[in-house]
């Protein structure tokens, strides 16, 4: 589980510092998706991934990521390069209801080996 969490919390460094970086260096085709898209696939990865590791902090997580959401575009707001939307964070916290619908659905099958 240690691998587990040390890899979240680079993927979370990893997306902090890709929504930071000037649009230009952004250019990269796997980067060309719709906005909001990218925001609710990113947001719903890591919140599933975060209650898989911490399972028994379901509302830390959530509340947690949305928290990061907001903080993020708060930040761009502040770099002056980027722009921080509330519509982004919007689809964050979409992401966020999508990874937390699915865990509700697929944690009941993963319960037992969270348990061990």
């Amino acid at each position: 589980m240690f691998w587990m969490r040390a890899a979240w919390f680079l993927a979370m460094a990893a997306v902090t510092v890709l929504a930071l970086l000037p649009v230009q260096h952004l250019q990269l085709p796997v980067l060309d998706w719709w906005d909001k898209a990218q925001h609710a696939v990113a947001f719903a990865v890591l919140t599933f991934w975060a209650l898989w590791v911490w399972p028994r902090q379901r509302m830390r997580v959530l509340l947690g990521m949305l928290a990061y959401g907001a903080g993020i575009e708060l930040a761009q707001w502040a770099v002056g390069w980027r722009f921080g939307e509330w519509a982004d964070w919007a689809a964050d916290a979409v992401g966020v209801g999508c990874a937390c619908l699915l865990w509700r659905v697929l944690g009941r099958h993963f319960r037992p080996v969270l348990d061990k």
